[in-house]
């Protein structure tokens, strides 16, 4: 076991110094003078290459914080860029790419450097092409030495080490394995072509480090199975009770915590949230799977706390924040015991969960809370702007005297809010009440906490806790759900006490978050952790859904847990995320499946952004002067289809598929429109505006809108740019407008209108892909028109009418359109949109341009709603549910969606959080080492 917990160190150190480092060494030796030079040529068709250049990184690391290299001139085999890098780098990470990361091709490449010490070598690429061709020159030297040290599987007798030559007899005898600056004994060293088998006496630590060294080289780390993903440790460490944290009483408190190769663990306790000084320090008692105990008696509600764990070698993490606290001090640097009874608001007892019997029903309206309440216009009170409470306010109106904050959201029809990030994140600094920094929130820094920047007292723990259960209540009592967003994939450090208790085992090493840390959800102890996290929410705060970002970076058994444990608190909590990454994830297991969009069907009920129908409506989002179907691009016809008709490549029912023209990623859905058609009026961008609503309100699965997007909202710079990448932008770019409901009345009373006729017609809410393709049908022969998307909707489940016609029409110029036989009733065209008539037709039909229209056959409304849409349905009660929901998915499919769009490792939602790893990074290593040469000293 000592020496286990001895490699505890080792480990800790590997994972900062691969984590925190490696994109900083590669800045440094892409310059360093001597050694390789790489010369990348690139070859396109089309002879343009202002646009392109390199991104690069050293030995397949984290290339987050890497830089792009220009092309420097253009040769006959295409556009060169030409860098210097040390000897000894084993492979050359690189991706061809423009600014706003569209890649030629998609994917990570990398060149092999092997024991290459000095010399030239070319990389040939070709435009469009994922193959290369790699020529070494002539004045290429390939030294003697290790280049890669491994142990197989679980053979922990033998170190598989591979050499740049042949392995000698000679060369066997300068081959060593050591332990630190201990020799380990060898019982053998033989020679296999460029292999050398080096067989130990005693089986190897399998937490150890260790190193291959041959004569007088650097030594090449040993790469060891994962100790920490293998059934031994997973057997041996999970523990399944429900009682890790602090469990507050009010005779006394117990704390758990999980850390089982610490040492020595340390309870510290504080006044307040923000002390340096604990008034006391409790020697914390080991348990069983790894479990450690303290119990203090007498009230504790209100004190602060803290953890000090020591581990073998003098290390020792201190002022580390409980990962279960379910409330912290001024910026989280302090857990806090709480009685969360004493924070419910006056009637939280009576207030329920407003989840909907069928995902379909939701309209998401998606809402950072800083962005709701802080422009002048918004009418809410000075001391709530920015937080919790402005939610509170009723009665609010700009200055004109239109409806503001709450009460715009219940005029519009929306029924579910989805917030962004509303834990506590690390990236706004909550001491300054003067000029708070704006941030999304994709920085997590205590899971289980709400965020005190929006809080009226982030000193004061209670506080933020007593002031979102206010908010969800208002919203609540409005007949509107809450959705939270939630970032279980990567955290702001990699000095999040979870892994600060568990040195490596939170994270993964790789970086397909963008943020060099991704959260290693296929282990036990950390699925549980974030299973336990969203019943928590679910629970303590009546949450009605969960959004994951960059929910392919969890796994597929991760997330299906979640769905079961929230099903017995509510079986109609919506989850849905966001199914693409940066890059594949470095799995710690074998078999592991990703929550990817293709995997959709192998989640359940959960659902999955369509990328498909955003590109398709408007174009790619990291190109804002692409063109979609409803901005001047008809090409993108099928794209838009495939979302109308519920995704059914990849979604297994319409439920699991959300459908957007744009959320806060990348520009507004009108800042696209008016810089892909700068040129064009602005009757014509608002009319984009509309027909790109309308096909989102009017495809089957789950409607979703960007705040303010019913009012053309914009976010402009000070220079009258669009920003497109927001999450630290002033208020200034980011809060909303309300003023702009006045200007853009009608744009607003249309999206109003949108609204309301999918609440009235079920038809466009059908819950299962064979209710679609049954009731659904395209009519190919409505117009000759390339272009023209017109389909019918007849005896769908619940539907009022007798049946629907839609109508796209994207073109420029006015489309007669041959209708189905008898009299049809418009409801909505290019100007209006709501459930009374606009006029009849039989035959044909004049469609406007850039237009939808929707034709009614029948009854154009119900009489009321039917019950299981609103809120208040079976299921959406706060009593848990004692019965297994029955699943409503489909079986797999066989037909290929389009490809998804994935975003690039700069352009996550990650708030610019990674320079947090790295200054904290720097100063532990620095310790270590400090405490390293102090002890040999």
């Amino acid at each position: 076991m000592k020496k286990r917990r001895i490699a505890s160190l080792i480990l800790t150190l590997a994972l900062f110094v691969s984590t925190v480092f490696s994109g900083v060494a590669a800045q440094i030796t892409a310059k360093a003078d001597g050694g390789v030079t790489v010369v990348f040529h690139y070859l396109r068709d089309d002879g343009q290459y202002d646009q392109w250049n390199m991104w690069l990184w050293e030995d397949g690391g984290n290339c987050e914080n890497d830089a792009g290299y220009a092309f420097t001139e253009v040769g006959d085999k295409g556009a060169m860029c030409s860098f210097k890098i040390k000897g000894g780098t084993q492979k050359l990470g690189f991706i061809v790419r423009t600014a706003d990361w569209t890649k030629d091709p998609d994917g990570d490449r990398f060149v092999e450097i092997g024991g290459v010490s000095q010399g030239t070598i070319n990389v040939y690429l070709k435009s469009g092409s994922a193959d290369f061709e790699t020529v070494y020159g002539d004045d290429v030297v390939v030294s003697e030495k290790v280049v890669k040290a491994v142990v197989l599987e679980t053979n922990y007798k033998e170190v598989v080490a591979s050499m740049t030559k042949d392995v000698t007899e000679d060369m066997t005898s300068k081959i060593k394995l050591f332990s630190g600056d201990t020799e380990v004994a060898v019982e053998s060293v033989k020679g296999e072509g460029q292999t050398a088998i080096i067989t130990v006496k005693e089986e190897l630590d399998p937490m150890g480090k260790y190193t291959v060294v041959y004569g007088e080289n650097t030594g090449v780390a040993v790469t060891l199975p994962d100790y920490y993903s293998t059934k031994e440790f997973e057997d041996k460490y999970t523990y399944d009770g429900d009682d890790l944290g602090a469990n507050w009483s009010k005779d006394k408190t117990v704390f758990k915590v999980w850390a089982p190769t610490a040492e020595k663990l340390e309870l510290c306790l504080y006044e307040k949230g923000d002390e340096v000084e604990a008034y006391d320090t409790i020697e914390m008692t080991a348990g069983d799977k790894g479990v450690w105990t303290a119990e203090v008696t007498g009230d504790l509600n209100g004190v602060y706390y803290t953890y000090t764990a020591s581990f073998a070698g003098d290390l020792v993490f201190k002022n580390i924040v409980d990962p279960y606290a379910r409330t912290v001090g001024v910026n989280g640097d302090r857990g806090m015991v709480i009685d969360l009874d004493s924070t419910d608001p006056e009637g939280w007892d009576k207030d329920v969960r407003h989840t909907l019997s069928s995902p379909t029903n939701h309209f998401i309206y998606e809402l950072h809370i800083r962005d709701f309440s802080m422009h002048e216009n918004s009418g809410i009170s000075e001391a709530h702007k920015g937080k919790y409470l402005a939610f509170t306010e009723k009665g609010t109106k700009t200055p004109n005297g239109t409806p503001t904050g709450i009460d715009h959201l219940v005029d519009m029809g929306i029924n579910a809010i989805h917030l962004l990030p509303t834990y506590d994140f690390s990236s706004v600094n909550e001491k300054n009440t003067e000029n708070k920094l704006y941030n999304w929130g994709y920085d997590p820094k205590n899971y289980n906490a709400p965020e005190g920047s929006y809080s009226t007292d982030p000193y004061n723990g209670e506080v933020r806790v007593n002031e979102y259960k206010q908010m969800v209540q208002a919203i609540h009592n409005e007949d509107i759900g809450v959705i939270i967003d939630v970032v279980y994939n990567h955290t702001a450090s990699n000095m999040f006490g979870f892994n600060m208790l568990v040195p490596g085992y939170f994270f993964r090493g790789s970086n397909a978050s963008g943020c060099g840390n991704d959260v290693a959800t296929e282990r036990s102890m950390v699925r549980k952790y974030i299973v336990e996290s969203c019943v928590y929410w679910a629970e303590e705060y009546h949450i009605d859904g969960l959004r994951f970002d960059l929910m392919a970076i969890l796994d597929v058994d991760t997330m299906n847990e979640i769905r079961a444990a929230l099903d017995k608190v509510d079986p109609n909590i919506l989850i849905y995320g966001e199914g693409w990454w940066s890059s594949e994830p470095s799995w710690t297991k074998e078999g592991v499946v990703p929550s990817l969009k293709a995997n959709t069907a192998k989640l359940d009920r959960i659902a999955a952004f369509s990328d498909d129908i955003r590109d398709g409506i408007k174009g790619s989002v990291f190109n804002a002067a692409e063109k979609g179907y409803a901005n001047g691009n008809y090409g993108k016809r099928a794209s838009v289809w495939f979302g109308v008709t519920g995704n059914q490549g990849w979604a297994p029912n319409p439920g699991q598929s959300i459908n957007y023209a744009a959320c806060h990623d990348n520009n507004t859905l009108w800042d696209t429109i008016c810089t892909s058609n700068a040129a064009d009026s602005e009757e014509s961008r608002i009319a984009q505006n509309k027909l790109a609503a309308a096909i989102v309100q009017t495809s089957q699965g789950v409607p979703f809108i960007l705040s303010g997007e019913e009012f053309l909202r914009s976010k402009t710079k000070e220079d009258g740019t669009f920003e497109h990448n927001s999450y630290n932008s002033p208020d200034s770019v980011n809060a909303m407008d309300y003023a702009r409901l006045e200007t853009y009345a009608d744009v607003y009373d249309y999206y109003k209108g949108l609204i309301a006729f999918r609440k009235a017609h079920a038809g466009l809410r059908m819950n299962s892909k064979e209710d679609v393709n049954k009731y659904l049908a395209e009519d190919k022969a409505a117009s000759t028109d390339a272009g023209i998307i017109a389909y019918k909707i007849e005896g769908a489940p619940g539907e009022v009418s007798d049946a629907l016609y839609v109508i796209y029409n994207p073109y420029l110029e006015n489309k007669n359109i041959k209708l189905p036989e008898g009299e049809w009733t418009i409801c909505v065209n290019g100007d209006k949109a709501g459930t009374e008539s606009l006029g009849t037709a039989t035959g044909t039909v004049d469609v406007t341009p850039l237009s939808c229209y929707i034709l009614v056959k029948g009854a154009l409304a119900p009489d009321k709603l039917e019950a299981d849409f609103l809120p208040g349905a079976e299921g959406t009660t706060d009593e848990p549910s004692t019965d297994a929901p029955t699943a409503t998915n489909a079986p797999g499919t066989t037909t290929n969606a389009p490809a998804a769009t994935n975003a690039p490792a700069n352009n996550n939602d990650d708030g610019g959080a990674p320079i947090v790893p790295i200054v904290i990074g720097v100063v532990v290593v620095v310790a270590i080492i400090v405490i390293v040469k102090k002890k040999n000293s």
